[in-house]
């Protein structure tokens, strides 16, 4: 029997925490770090607009720069993830909102969180908020595999083969995300979405809301107040 209880599906980063503020721009340059070395030749790391336009490219096919570096260069994930995330203080580097234990547990339903970051970061992030007794499961990206194929968000696949293990409707599912195109491949296996935007660089309003999201907020502390919007 399936199950009919709503099933939230919560992002990490800029969803439930600031990453942009440092965290983000820290991963950058790891990442570049780790890239200019894979790419360069000769013993010479490869140059900026090397690491910047592979970063791109990779950004644009795959929905992540990991898959690309896997594919292309033999990176081993777990090693390009664990590089990528080590940051001298994290702890100091952790800005979020007050508030969210509450507003989580007011949320009817399942909770799962479901992130493209590696798990011992993310367990880190959960527990610093004081969030991880919150959710019943927590997916990172080691956990997102099909077919012995890693695929992250915002992979389609991916998605439905996390519905069908959970015995729920796709249209049970509330995906909670910053990222667009997760929010758009959330909607075509048929999940409802909900679009934070707080944490997002959008100063110009240039972005206006797609027509795959049914719900934005600003914070996810607004959630509460918009289920109705949700049912």
């Amino acid at each position: 029997m399936k199950n009919t209880t709503a099933l939230w599906l919560f992002d990490l980063d800029n969803t439930l925490h600031d990453a942009s503020h440092a965290i983000f721009p820290a991963i950058h340059d790891n990442m570049n770090a780790i890239m200019a070395r894979v790419l360069g030749r000769d013993g010479v790391d490869a140059d900026a607009a090397t690491v910047n336009a592979t970063r791109e490219a990779y950004w644009r096919r795959y929905g992540a720069t990991l898959l690309g570096m896997v594919k292309h260069h033999q990176v081993r994930p777990e090693q390009f993830l664990t590089q990528a995330h080590r940051f001298d203080d994290l702890v100091s580097m952790i800005r979020a909102e007050r508030g969210l234990i509450n507003l989580l547990k007011r949320l009817p339903g399942r909770k799962i969180l479901l992130t493209n970051a590696p798990q011992r970061y993310s367990a880190d992030v959960l527990r610093h908020l004081r969030l991880h007794r919150q959710f019943g499961k927590h997916i990172s990206i080691e956990s997102m595999h099909v077919r012995r194929q890693l695929r992250p968000k915002p992979s389609r696949h991916m998605l439905r083969q996390l519905i069908a293990r959970e015995r729920v409707t796709a249209g049970r599912c509330i995906l909670v995300e910053d990222t667009i195109a997760t929010l758009k491949a959330a909607k075509q296996v048929g999940m409802r979405t909900v679009w934070v935007t707080q944490y997002l660089n959008n100063d110009a309003g240039v972005i206006k809301r797609p027509g795959y999201v049914d719900v934005e907020v600003k914070s996810v502390r607004q959630l509460a107040r918009n289920l109705h919007r949700l049912r």
